[in-house]
């Protein structure tokens, strides 16, 4: 039996809001596969962003145990963290976050750039992250010019240029029209189908019903996972 992607036991984090202890996960644990599509859904507060910060590496547990692909991710070095964000993990967010003043290449670019990848290679991996998101024709194109749903998939491109082992959206489809959030859940569907991991943070049960596990959460437990 293979190892899983993802495995978290015990995973503990609080904040403090004043001198009021705020518990935003308690005692987290469950593993998840490579090659599938995770949801993660939970009404604000419930602690699913916490959740996808520490699997994503931009945040640490207090508590408990992680490990991406079998590597503890606890005790490493917040350059050691940026590493790993860079080498394994790709970003997606509700409000894109690209750049306004560069044009669809220059945003796709700017991971690879981060990477030290260099001339033809880097062109080549630009070239075709754009073209698996069907964007070509609007390579030169900046983000004021385009849709909504085609600044998502720059955003897509974007973390799957560095061939990421595990891509994160966080509400990939909140600023989105039906029509389009749909194309971008296609797109994810493409991606599990060639062996990428996707994880998912959604307020939309329709769309957390089409993947391929579940996490539900409230107040910092798990009160409901379908995994595999």
């Amino acid at each position: 039996m293979s190892l899983p992607l993802i495995l978290c036991k015990n995973i503990c984090k609080s904040y403090y809001m004043g001198k009021v202890e705020v518990k935003a996960l308690d005692n987290v644990s469950f593993s998840f596969p490579k090659g599938k599509f995770l949801a993660i859904v939970g009404p604000s507060g419930s602690g699913k962003s916490t959740l996808m910060n520490i699997l994503g590496c931009l945040d640490t547990p207090d508590k408990g145990e992680y490990r991406l692909e079998d590597r503890l991710v606890n005790g490493l070095s917040s350059t050691e963290l940026a590493d790993l964000r860079n080498k394994k993990i790709g970003f997606i967010f509700q409000n894109f976050n690209l750049l306004s003043r560069y044009d669809v290449y220059a945003n796709v670019e700017l991971p690879l750039i981060y990477s030290g990848i260099r001339g033809k290679l880097r062109r080549k991996k630009v070239l075709e992250a754009i073209e698996s998101v069907g964007l070509s024709d609007r390579i030169k194109h900046k983000p004021s010019e385009l849709s909504g749903g085609q600044c998502q998939k720059v955003a897509i491109a974007r973390a799957l240029v560095n061939d990421p082992a595990i891509i994160f959206a966080d509400e990939p489809t909140g600023n989105l029209d039906s029509v389009a959030g749909k194309e971008i859940i296609s797109i994810f569907k493409k991606l599990v189908s060639q062996n990428k991991t996707v994880v998912m943070v959604t307020h939309d049960l329709n769309l957390a019903s089409l993947t391929d596990g579940l996490i539900e959460m409230c107040d910092g437990h798990i009160i409901n996972y379908k995994g595999l």
